[in-house]
């Protein structure tokens, strides 16, 4: 398949509407189009009737960055991912820091879960019992200032050092 100024040119390739590539991905068409918005995917060619055509390459990246997303790798960390993959000559350490990095952020979150499971476990415990709402130990203690701040405990999404260290295309 060649594309001519984003117009598929029919060759030997297989080839697919969008449809088709989000049941092969187990995706969905508007995640494929922000993947494209996004520069994660390359622009699909457009067939003479102007519908979108994939190619294997496209359902393989796809793919990639579907597996990338259910590790919550972030969509920055995805584009190094990415250009490393397509210079497979390339040392990969930053991948590697990327992987640290990122293995190091997910620690830190399941620590914060603990935590929090912890602070829920306890204030359910101001309940043991149903009880009228006005004499109820859960929505007391929910009214009740916090001795810790929340927002100085919460790891964020992003890789903070990672997300500002590499390039957004």
């Amino acid at each position: 398949m060649l594309c001519n100024r984003g117009v598929l040119d029919e060759g030997t390739e297989t080839t697919m509407k969008i449809g088709e590539l989000a049941r092969l991905a187990g995706s969905n068409a508007e995640t494929i189009r922000y993947y494209e918005r996004e520069g994660l995917l390359p622009k699909a060619c457009r067939s003479e009737s102007n519908y979108r055509i994939y190619t294997d390459a496209h359902l393989e990246r796809l793919i990639f960055i579907k597996h990338c997303r259910n590790l919550d790798i972030t969509l920055c960390e995805i584009r190094t991912l990415l250009r490393f993959k397509a210079s497979p000559e390339e040392n990969c350490g930053e991948v590697n820091r990327l992987l640290d990095e990122h293995i190091e952020h997910v620690a830190r979150r399941i620590g914060e879960l603990r935590e929090l499971e912890r602070q829920l476990r306890d204030l359910r415990g101001c309940c043991p019992d149903g009880r009228q709402a006005a004499s109820c130990g859960i929505l007391e203690g929910l009214s009740q200032p916090s001795l810790e701040n929340a927002s100085e405990n919460h790891v964020p999404g992003a890789h903070a050092s990672f997300t500002n260290n590499t390039d957004k295309h």
